[in-house]
């Protein structure tokens, strides 16, 4: 039986790990974002802090072997991170249901093993600047600043491990302007999206 995964990308304040956690609930399925890398960390035996300075990141700067156990440092370039954190993405898809933020998720998961509704979230800049302030309480230059940053970081990440544009609509299933509609209103259109695959 194929499980129903929803992947989420989403550019950065726009809401889509709030969504994420909030469909979880309602539907009563894991949730996978940044506990991947512990996973992944797990499996590998590579240190946690490994996988954490290259999450969703795309550096030109070698990695740091000197923090890198000596009986791990074969198997640590930036590629081997996120092939290790692939093979954790498919493992956590094959057990059941699930939503998985990141990570490429919906390029990964796009073979036909399972049902797969790709959401993309995102809202207009200066929305998404404005949520990053209200929630970390700085101002609003290291919002912006910070918003680039992040959001830089993961186009080029999508891009390098994909070929894609990480903001093409052709990428996924659904995309939704939170600036347009309410958390709510985005996780009831995907919770019936959700029912109908489940049906298929």
């Amino acid at each position: 039986m194929q499980n129903t995964i929803i992947t989420i990308a989403r550019v950065y304040g726009s809401g889509g790990r709030t969504i994420g956690k909030m469909l979880s609930r309602q539907l009563d399925i894991p949730y996978y974002d940044r506990n991947l890398i512990y996973l992944a960390s797990d499996n590998s035996g590579i240190g946690v802090q490994q996988f954490s300075e290259n999450d969703e990141k795309v550096g030109k700067d070698p990695i740091n072997f000197d923090i890198v156990p000596s009986e791990n440092k074969r198997y640590v370039s930036q590629n081997a991170i996120f092939e290790h954190q692939s093979r954790i993405v498919h493992n956590v898809a094959d057990q059941s249901d699930c939503i998985i933020v990141g990570r490429c998720a919906n390029h990964l998961l796009w073979n036909g093993r399972h049902k797969l509704l790709r959401i993309f979230i995102y809202a207009p800049n200066d929305v998404c600047v404005k949520t990053i302030m209200k929630k970390f309480s700085v101002s609003e230059y290291e919002a912006q600043k910070t918003f680039k940053q992040i959001n830089k970081h993961r186009k080029e990440y999508y891009k390098y491990h994909t070929g894609r544009e990480w903001e093409s609509a052709r990428n996924y299933d659904m995309c939704f302007d939170t600036s347009v509609y309410s958390y709510d209103r985005v996780v009831n259109a995907v919770k019936q999206y959700y029912n109908i695959f489940k049906e298929i």
